[in-house]
């Protein structure tokens, strides 16, 4: 077990020591919870629907399959999976319980009430066995873990040989004068939406530093490589605001 003990990390801009981190994530996303896909809609316009549309096109998901989607939070990617594969098991794993709160309150969880499971759950320290999934998933959610290369470490331990993960996260933009007008955007109107909807700017002034502070596509493609994950790729949504990477458990 490697000790972390001494390191820190990034929560924003701020520097903080790692074993802090998990809390002050979960202080957020606890006091967004019941807003937060008003927020996603707000804050991307609602391209956060095409950009999960074109996850789900890419993945490709097949009758049967068993997901598991981290830090899933109130289950847009799970039940997305479940209508296009028509048959199947979702397991929805979140640090934040308030997230899977609500997530269990909307139409189409009682609707897959029996292909859904609820789990409260670290990405980095998965509670499952090895070799349990056939696909996984994690959306706007690996910029908030401590250390995301142990969370990729553990998708390729739970995932069965021949099982496909799939990142959805923000990203940066390859032209430096639309990242600036972008970034301008990003934190002048974001946390003041936060404030509007939500009543919290603080949670939204986070949100934009995390995905400042997230590695680009060509560092977080080498970080999937180095998992262990084969037919590593990636592809760029709305000029790389967001970015999805594909690798397979060969």
């Amino acid at each position: 077990m490697t000790d972390h003990s001494d390191k820190t990390t990034h929560f924003g801009f701020e520097t903080l020591p790692e074993g802090e981190k998990a809390g002050r994530v979960q202080g957020v996303f606890s006091s967004v919870a019941g807003k937060y896909d008003v927020m996603n809609d707000v804050m991307s316009g609602g391209v956060h629907r095409l950009w999960k549309d074109a996850m789900m096109d890419w993945l490709a998901p097949r009758a049967g399959q068993k997901l598991l989607d981290v830090a899933g939070g109130t289950g847009d990617i799970s039940f997305r999976f479940l209508k296009r594969a028509g048959s199947g098991h979702a397991t929805v794993l979140d640090l934040t319980e308030p997230m899977l709160i609500e997530g269990r309150k909307r139409a189409e969880a009682e609707q897959m009430h029996d292909s859904l499971d609820w789990v409260v759950g670290d990405a980095m320290s998965l509670p499952f066995e090895d070799n349990s999934f056939d696909v996984y998933t994690i959306s706007f959610g690996i910029r908030n873990v401590t250390r995301p290369q142990e969370a990729l470490n553990e998708a390729y331990r739970v995932l069965r040989p021949g099982g496909r993960l799939m990142v959805l996260e923000f990203s940066q933009l390859p032209n430096p004068m639309m990242q600036k007008a972008y970034d301008l955007y990003s934190f002048n109107v974001i946390p003041r939406l936060g404030q509007m909807i939500a009543n919290d700017r603080d949670s939204y002034q986070y949100l934009v530093e995390s995905i400042r502070n997230f590695p680009n596509q060509e560092m977080f493609l080498q970080m999937v490589k180095d998992a262990g994950f084969g037919n590593a790729k990636y592809r760029n949504l709305t000029m790389g605001i967001a970015a999805l990477h594909s690798g397979w458990k060969l």
